[in-house]
Formats: structure tokens, C-alpha cells, sequence
């Protein structure tokens, strides 16, 4: 059970720091934990982790059956369009209103997606392997 809340809790950073990242880059994805005055405030704080709870059940479910139905193409692009499939699924997760969002209408939205999902993997990918989460359970 540890290394599940570690492992939530790691993702939940991952998501804020590639909201702060995509910010600086202009890119329309934003995390939603701080109130008019500019402070931490807790009850945005559980509605991300909430969110990020569910982009976790979406990726399990949602993400694995659009891989299986994509396989071919997956194939052509030698894995690559598995980054789109993250992709889409961030995308339909923040139309949940979830603690994070995506702003900007049509390519431009599903581009901040796209680097979104990408920044999202490699933090989690790297503090993953810095911060190992000790035996398993």
C-alpha cells in the first residue's frame, strides 16, 4: 500500500512540474492548487490528487484497450504513436475539470497535450528511478 501512495504521490508532482514547464513554454496546461492570493490551498491540493488517481485508472484502462486497437500503427511508427495515445488520454482527462487543465481550442489544446503527457513521462520516468520506493509490498 506504501508503494502505491508513493507512487501517486510522485505522479502528482510529475503533473505539477509539467504544468510549471509547459507554462514557461506558453503551452496551455495548468495545474489549478493555488488560490487568488497565490497560496497552497489544500481542498485544490486533493481535487489534483483525485484527478491525478483518475489519469492513473484512465491510463490502466482506457490507455491500454486505444494501444491494443492502435497496435498496427504503433508498429509502423516504430512505438511512437503510443505518445499520442498518452497524449489523448491526458487530453480527455483534464475535460474532467480535475485539478488540471488544458486551455487553447483544436491543435494547438492537443499539442499541449502532446508535450504535457511527454514531460509527465519522463519526470515520473526519472523520479521513479531517483527515488526508489524501497521493498515490495
Amino acid at each position: 500500500m506504501k508503494k502505491l501512495a508513493f507512487r501517486w504521490i510522485i505522479l502528482a508532482f510529475s503533473v505539477f512540474a509539467a504544468s510549471i514547464l509547459c507554462q514557461s513554454l506558453n503551452l496551455g496546461f495548468e495545474v489549478d492548487v493555488l488560490n487568488a492570493q497565490r497560496e497552497v490551498e489544500f481542498s485544490k491540493v486533493l481535487t489534483l490528487m483525485i484527478g491525478v488517481a483518475v489519469l492513473a485508472l484512465l491510463n490502466a484502462t482506457l490507455g491500454r484497450i486505444l494501444k491494443l486497437i492502435t497496435l498496427p500503427l504503433s508498429c509502423l511508427t516504430l512505438g511512437l504513436f503510443s505518445l499520442v495515445v498518452n497524449a489523448a488520454v491526458l487530453y480527455f482527462a483534464s475535460t474532467l475539470k480535475l485539478g488540471f487543465d488544458i486551455k487553447g481550442t483544436g491543435i494547438q489544446s492537443f499539442f499541449a497535450a502532446f508535450v504535457a503527457s511527454v514531460l509527465i513521462s519522463f519526470i515520473n520516468g526519472v523520479l521513479g528511478v531517483l527515488l526508489p520506493d524501497g521493498k515490495d509490498d
